[in-house]
């Protein structure tokens, strides 16, 4: 029996943590809407170099990268699922990986994504006036990501609070890096579609993310949330 065969046998780690963030599209909420809807046609493009696969009519398979540390490393898969819209609320979740071996971890990934309508006033918004941009949207999203992960019996062997810490930063780490990526992608991608180029520095004034809570529980105090992180 391999070191991974006899590390499923132990209990996993549960690395769970909250994530928010926001940006902005340079177009009235209901024209993005009509972009979003349609994301058959820009999803798979806007999560290259990932790899995605269709399921169903609403669902993908995300291929992210590999990652790992303390010499472990795991290319993880996820399900998600694309919810139409409801009262401007855009909603993904968490959908098996079909036909697949048991992959050493279970990941429940929740999002909501809200579209605000906004308006451009001299004041606070003279780049924009000069595009000729008036209506636009301000996309809030928020993400709950939970994940237990087994590991090979060597990795158990460390301390538990390394391996709990640097579990949560790695996995703060790819949050990091998808969404960046696939946020900035998705923002290029629309303004495109409508014919408005405005370069990367645009995406560093009109985007953020960051991680708001760890709620990883402790081994002795399972019920009881870590503080909000830095």
């Amino acid at each position: 029996m391999t070191d991974a065969q006899d590390g499923i046998k132990l209990p996993p780690f549960i690395f769970h943590n909250q994530f928010q963030g926001w940006m902005e599209v340079y177009a009235p909420v209901q024209r993005y809407e009509t972009y979003l809807n349609n994301h058959q046609e820009w999803f798979h493009r806007c999560a290259h170099p990932m790899k995605t696969e269709p399921v169903g009519t609403h669902g993908y398979i995300l291929t992210i990268g590999r990652y790992g540390s303390h010499g472990y490393e795991v290319e993880p898969k996820i399900g998600l699922h694309l919810l139409p819209q409801e009262e401007g609320v855009y909603r993904i979740e968490t959908i098996p990986v079909p036909e697949q071996p048991f992959l050493n971890y279970e990941v429940n990934f929740q999002a909501a994504m809200a579209l605000v309508p906004m308006r451009a006033t001299p004041e606070t918004d003279s780049d924009l006036l000069a595009l000729n941009v008036i209506d636009y949207t301000r996309v809030n999203w928020e993400l709950d990501l939970r994940v237990e992960m087994y590991f090979p019996r060597f990795i158990y062997r460390l301390p538990h609070g390394l391996i709990q810490g640097t579990g949560n930063r790695v996995l703060a780490q790819i949050v990091r890096q998808v969404s960046y990526r696939l946020t900035a992608k998705v923002q290029d991608d629309f303004h495109k579609t409508i014919g408005l180029d405005l370069g990367k520095r645009w995406r560093r004034k009109r985007f953020h993310a960051e991680r708001v809570r760890t709620l990883t529980p402790a081994p002795d105090r399972p019920d009881e949330p870590e503080p909000p992180a830095a």
